[in-house]
């Protein structure tokens, strides 16, 4: 069924067993150096060890002043080789070829990551850092030139299979082919010839130190996406440059800073949502092109293949989630993959904070090197309240190394609050992994009790040696004047389905909940009104997330009303503060409480001192995000 994404492929010299391509991606793994860590190795060896064809690693700095984060690898330096060759070393112990993707951020960095002005074509500056750059001299431009040639030769002498020019997304040499970042009058601007000067050179500086046989990929945004950036028009011109200069592949992609939703697409974007822009190059040019985009199955990848859009296929975020979905789908153990669901809050909200990057589904992710799961020396009897997704991933992985395992779920569905997350528009793949956890918990044999609550009792009668308690949160709730006489329900019924609303709804709390809230039941033909108390509305979601979901709300019609204090409820309506000042909002249909929530742990307190082990997970700890709980979940199934 999949005969063409596991079909082998050649690109220059570098055969591929494969055409399922791991790109680049940021993960903040390596020493601040550009040093290889066991971390940033074990990493990639989990990808090659899981049989995907090619990885491409992030960015190889050539230069330190073109960092665009602090921990990237670089290879700017002959000292840095030998730890970068381990990493070839260890991922040539498998199938994969890796491949170097080298590059220079340009005024897509800040003073904070190099310590210096950043460095442009021209000094405008990057629309998300907003930093004036110095504007190259041709004697600098010449000195790049020479680095990106210099690291293209250390990134060959550490055993990698090729390199990758980072020519998109808005870095250094995207920002000279682009007119939307080049505004220079010499030999380096203006037209597209010029333009393309720039990253020829890098070229031929390439092949004259790595020879002919090397080979050499080349990244480039298929569409820029910001007013006055290049168009698929202009990079199929530009790939005609390219193949012509001995590029052997093209890997088209979408956005720049400006467009960050190009780069790393949202859960709302449609899976292979840029496939057409590769479709479009591949008419073109005779050497082969990646697509990517949002593509989170193999079957996706396969019918993308099939329909002549592109010859390989990248899936960045779907082997961040399961780095072993290439061997899962060659075994036809569909359900057994788990699928990125787009939510961005760990491998992107992660690098914005400065940190190494996480995925909410997938705990290993960057532990790859300590963790291993191991069978319990001695096996116990474990009782877990509550099956959202901290107590259901616990159940799996102790269950996994021997315990015996029972869930107690009061309610007749498992989930927790995450099954509610998956409820608003562009949220419906969370179900997706709350029904691999519940394939893996029939997997390893966990017993699972519906509509049942564990209670003091039941523990008295049972007599386990652990309780962990998941029990999660539950909506905290408010008083306000008038509201008996309303009809007034939570976010939480709302969504799960148990109320029904009238055509008018006011939504007190703007935050995630309420947000998402809102556009479900705007997007299901209700006028919808926000009332948040603070100065914006959904804060807590990644940008490129909230961006969409504004955007929806505002086609929608939703009435957001911010730095509003509901203050009573009247026969003539809401009446809500802002600053003081009193304001009757209109009547409403239906008022809908979303505040917030607050942990659930009374049991962990009716239980001390009657068992010998209690846990307490998850939100029952303190409410946080999914990614927390689901990790809590992984490391006390892993301890226990």
């Amino acid at each position: 069924m999949l005969k063409k994404i596991f079909s082998p492929i050649k690109i220059g010299t570098l055969e591929a067993s494969n055409r399922l391509v791991v790109p680049a991606m940021v993960v903040n793994y390596c020493n601040e150096d550009g040093t290889a860590t066991e971390k940033f190795i074990a990493y990639h060896e989990a990808k090659a060890k899981g049989g995907w064809g090619i990885i491409i690693t992030e960015d190889y700095a050539v230069d330190p002043k073109g960092k665009g984060f602090t921990r990237i690898p670089g290879l700017w330096d002959d000292s840095q080789i030998p730890g970068h060759r381990e990493l070839t070393k260890r991922v040539h112990q498998y199938a994969s070829k890796i491949v170097a993707q080298i590059y220079h951020a340009g005024r897509q960095t800040n003073h904070l990551v190099i310590n210096d002005q950043p460095v442009a074509p021209s000094p405008i500056p990057c629309p998300a850092n907003q930093e004036i750059p110095h504007e190259l001299t041709v004697t600098e431009i010449q000195q790049l030139v020479k680095n990106f040639g210099d690291c293209a030769r250390r990134a060959q002498s550490a055993g990698f299979d090729g390199v990758e020019i980072h020519g998109g997304h808005g870095y250094l040499i995207a920002q000279f082919m682009s007119s939307y970042s080049n505004k220079r009058t010499d030999e380096y601007g203006g037209n597209i010839y010029n333009r393309m000067r720039f990253p020829l050179e890098i070229l031929a500086d390439i092949k004259k130190k790595v020879g002919n046989d090397f080979p050499i990929f080349f990244r480039i945004s298929g569409d820029e996406l910001v007013p006055g950036g290049r168009t698929i028009e202009d990079t199929k011109a530009i790939a005609i440059l390219l193949e012509d200069a001995g590029v052997n592949v093209l890997h088209i992609s979408a956005g720049a800073y400006g467009a960050m939703h190009g780069i790393i697409p949202p859960a709302t974007l449609a899976h292979g949502w840029i496939t057409d822009l590769a479709a479009e190059v591949k008419k073109v040019v005779d050497i082969p092109v990646i697509t990517v985009g949002r593509i989170n199955d193999p079957l996706l990848a396969e019918s993308i293949l099939r329909s002549g859009k592109a010859d390989l296929v990248s899936m960045g975020r779907a082997s961040l989630a399961d780095p072993n979905m290439p061997q899962k789908a060659l075994a036809g153990k569909f359900d057994e993959i788990i699928q990125c669901i787009g939510c961005l809050q760990g491998c992107v909200a992660k690098i914005v904070e400065g940190k190494a990057a996480q995925c909410i589904l997938n705990p290993t992710l960057g532990r790859e090197w300590e963790i291993t799961i191991k069978p319990a020396e001695h096996k116990k009897k474990i009782f877990i309240a509550g099956g959202g997704p901290a107590g259901l991933e616990a159940a799996i992985l102790a269950s996994q190394r021997g315990h015996e395992v029972h869930v107690f779920e009061k309610s007749d569905k498992l989930g927790g609050q995450f099954y509610l997350a998956s409820i608003p528009p562009s949220k419906g793949e969370i179900a997706g992994f709350i029904a691999w956890q519940i394939k893996q918990l029939k997997k390893f044999n966990v017993n699972i009790h519906l509509s049942r609550e564990l209670t003091k009792e039941v523990v008295d009668l049972e007599k386990p040696d652990t309780v962990i308690v998941a029990t999660g949160s539950r909506p905290i709730a408010i008083a306000i004047p008038g509201m008996e006489n309303y009809h007034t329900v939570t976010a939480q019924d709302v969504l799960m389905g148990t109320v029904t609303t009238g055509a008018r709804v006011a939504i007190i709390g703007g935050g995630l909940v309420g947000s998402e809230t809102a556009n479900h039941l705007a997007n299901h033909g209700k006028n919808v009104t926000i009332i948040e108390m603070m100065p914006a509305i959904a804060v807590d979601e990644p940008f490129s997330v909230r961006e969409f979901l504004l955007k929806d709300l505002a086609d929608k019609g939703v009435r957001i009303l911010t730095n509003f204090r509901v203050q009573k409820i009247t026969a003539e309506g809401l009446v809500a503060a802002k600053f003081d000042c009193e304001e009757n909002l209109g009547k409403f249909d239906t008022i809908v409480i979303a505040v917030g929530v607050k942990a659930v742990n009374e049991l962990t307190h009716e239980l001390a001192g009657k068992v010998n082990e209690i846990i307490t997970i998850g939100d029952a700890t303190t409410v946080r995000k999914a990614l927390e709980a689901i990790h809590e979940g992984f490391n006390t199934g892993i301890a226990i």
